[in-house]
């Protein structure tokens, strides 16, 4: 580096660097002063504060006259009283870079951070998603209220209800009936939903808890956390028979009887191969899709031109469904 420093002297840094292939900021790192203490550490700037002048600052910035003020705040009105510490960058700096104290220097409330649901399932009933939604009625300001559960796998509607109003004891009464009429197993999955009152009311916990059935929560204001209840009401709400409002409850009950039936039975679901949640549910699948190749196969025997020489196949059949499947990287991390 001795000699490189003499041929810079000669020629000129950048001359110099150039000519050996040496980067000017390696030239500059290894010519430049060191600490004793830490020899990577730049000497400080003979023009900034010492210690007691930074504290001083650091004092007055939070002394209870300024502690709710911003530095511009703070700077002009010691210079109206005849007083200079710093400059209003340097009191930023000092804040952000030493305090980390930039933004509100109060305490203020810490709100939990929630994490990410991230459920999976392989089978008929491991997860269920279950969620309210409204439907008006003819009369203004009033509406009823319709509670579904969906197995996420299969998107098969494994129980649902009208009612007049959103309560605890409504959704204690569903869900218990529900898992009754699918034979549901303590331990056997988890029912996910928004955090809803009736979600997350103690009521709701003890059943579930009873029942050996665990739970999780969407985020707060995360409407993708709850993707297959939000996507089954968008179907119900966007089919043409849907009417604008219900005349009574009896009504709204008569109509999602019918489209429940529909849904379950005959509504070809794309995210599941074009197969109805019923026969999903209940293990027809693989008989559906085996009777679709043998169909698509026949049709590519008589017209292979058609296909250009390439079998048909139909739609694939999802082996797993996620609420918020984790990204590779975290899949890495994991198994790591």
């Amino acid at each position: 580096m001795t000699a490189i420093a003499s041929l810079c002297t000669d020629v000129g840094v950048v001359a110099a660097c150039d000519t050996l292939s040496i980067p000017r900021a390696t030239y500059y790192r290894q010519t430049q002063p060191r600490s004793a203490k830490n020899p990577m550490l730049r000497p400080a700037p003979p023009l900034a504060l010492s210690e007691p002048e930074q504290q001083t600052v650091i004092d007055t910035l939070h002394s209870e006259r300024f502690v709710d003020k911003a530095p511009h705040q703070v700077y002009a009105q010691l210079l109206d009283e005849g007083v200079y510490l710093c400059s209003i960058r340097t009191m930023y700096r000092l804040l952000e870079k030493q305090h980390q104290r930039v933004k509100e220097r109060r305490r203020q409330v810490q709100r939990p951070s929630y994490a990410k649901p991230e459920l999976l399932a392989t089978g008929a009933n491991q997860v269920w998603s279950w969620d309210i939604t409204k439907l008006k009625c003819v009369l203004k300001w009033t509406y009823f209220c319709l509670y579904v559960i969906i197995d996420i796998y299969s998107r098969y509607v494994v129980g649902w209800m009208v009612a007049h109003s959103e309560r605890t004891s409504l959704a204690k009464r569903l869900i218990e009936q529900t898992c009754m009429k699918q034979q549901i197993a303590p331990g056997q999955l988890p029912i996910h939903a928004d955090r809803g009152s009736s979600m997350k009311s103690k009521g709701v916990s003890e059943l579930l808890c009873d029942l050996g059935v665990s739970k999780t929560h969407s985020r707060p204001h995360v409407s993708n956390d709850n993707p297959f209840s939000e996507a089954q009401f968008k179907t119900l709400k966007y089919c043409p028979q849907f009417p604008d409002r219900f005349g009574s409850i009896e009504d709204a009950r008569a109509f999602c009887k019918d489209f429940f039936s529909y849904y379950n039975k005959e509504h070809c679901h794309t995210g599941i191969g074009l197969l109805t949640p019923e026969q999903m549910h209940y293990g027809m699948a693989s008989e559906v899709y085996d009777n679709r190749i043998k169909v698509l196969n026949a049709a590519f025997e008589q017209q292979p031109n058609r296909f250009k020489g390439k079998r048909p196949l139909p739609p694939e059949i999802p082996q797993a469904v996620w609420i918020n499947k984790p990204t590779p990287e975290k899949e890495d991390k994991n198994r790591a």
